[in-house]
This record gives structure tokens, C-alpha cells and sequence, in this order.
């Protein structure tokens, strides 16, 4: 989907809402599979990631980036809030009754999918020791396989610091990550 149009329309247009859910799920879900272990919790942060989506979809700009791109820095700030928020935890016990709504199949899906994260979910945690600048940088390309001016964009810094920070932090984890791509806008 690289037309805005779509993006704007899903926030009052179903069709439009199905095409870019279905175009961008699996993205999500490795996205936040990387990042929560528990397979409830990562479907319940999938579903906010597109709530959140449909909530701004509106705000949507072409010229501050592709949509995937900001569908990912939506999903960034979901997972974020997600772990920071005491009292999500909380809600998220009240919810464990409703967690018979996802069936065993379902379940298995999104287990099997935390899986096949695991090594991300490790390389992810190595990744602790890099300061916050860095180690935003590197999560999007070296782990959710974004380009560096694409991961610039979600950040709202330039390619030019993505690049910087990106280079920094593999001189610091040089065996755990893969070479720099080619910034591209």
C-alpha cells in the first residue's frame, strides 16, 4: 500500500482498513514478537498497534514516510507504553478470563511465531548495554529489518544520525549484527 489515500481512509473506511490490516499484520506480529514473550500479551499488543494505527490514520503524512514505516513507529510506541505502563500489567491479570477467547489454535499460532523470535529476542536483550539512541536505531534495522532512512523517519532524526548511531553501536556489538544497508528515504 504506498499511496496515502488508503491509510487515511481506514479510519472510516473498512475496506481500506482490511487491505492495510492484512498487508501489515505479519509485520506487526514479528515486530512485536521480538519484544513479548507471553503469546497473549503479544496478540493483545498487536490488536492496540492497529487500534493505535486507526486512531491516527488521519495524521498519516506520504512525505514523512512509507506507511510501514509508520505503522512501525506506532508499534514501537504501543510495545514502549506496554512495558512501561504498572497498571497495564495489572489490567492484563483482569483480563486472563478473557483469554479463553483465543482458542488453542490461535494460541499455538502465536506461540510458534515467539519461537521463531527467540534469537531476536536475544539478540534484542544483548542489546541493553548500547545507550537509548543507539540501541533505538539498531532494533529497527539490525532486528525489524528496516532501512536506515526508515528507522531515521520513525525516530525523527536524520539519515545521517541514524547512520552515525547505527555505526557506533556495531563497533560495540560488531558480532551481532549484520552490515549497514543502504539509507534510503
Amino acid at each position: 500500500m504506498d499511496h496515502p489515500q488508503p491509510v487515511v481512509a481506514m479510519g472510516h473506511d473498512p475496506d481500506a482498513l482490511e487491505a492495510f490490516y492484512r498487508e501489515h499484520l505479519p509485520t506487526v506480529q514479528r515486530f512485536v514478537a521480538r519484544r513479548i514473550a507471553d503469546p497473549h500479551d503479544a496478540a493483545d499488543v498487536t490488536a492496540d498497534v492497529f487500534v493505535a494505527a486507526i486512531e491516527a490514520s488521519a495524521r498519516y503524512r506520504a512525505d514523512a514516510g512509507t506507511p510501514g514505516a509508520w505503522l512501525t513507529g506506532i508499534a514501537r510506541h504501543v510495545v514502549a507504553m506496554h512495558h512501561r505502563s504498572a497498571s497495564r500489567r495489572v489490567r492484563a491479570v483482569g483480563r486472563i478470563s478473557g483469554r479463553a477467547l483465543l482458542d488453542e489454535e490461535s494460541t499455538a499460532r502465536v506461540a510458534e511465531r515467539i519461537d521463531a523470535e527467540r534469537d531476536a529476542r536475544r539478540l534484542h536483550g544483548s542489546l541493553s548495554g548500547l545507550p537509548q539512541s543507539q540501541r533505538a536505531v539498531v532494533e529497527l534495522v539490525a532486528v525489524d529489518g528496516l532501512s536506515l532512512g526508515e528507522a531515521a523517519m520513525v525516530l525523527g532524526i536524520t539519515p545521517g544520525n541514524a547512520r552515525i548511531r547505527y555505526h557506533r553501536a556495531r563497533r560495540t556489538l560488531a558480532h551481532a549484527l549484520p552490515p549497514t544497508s543502504e539509507v534510503t528515504s
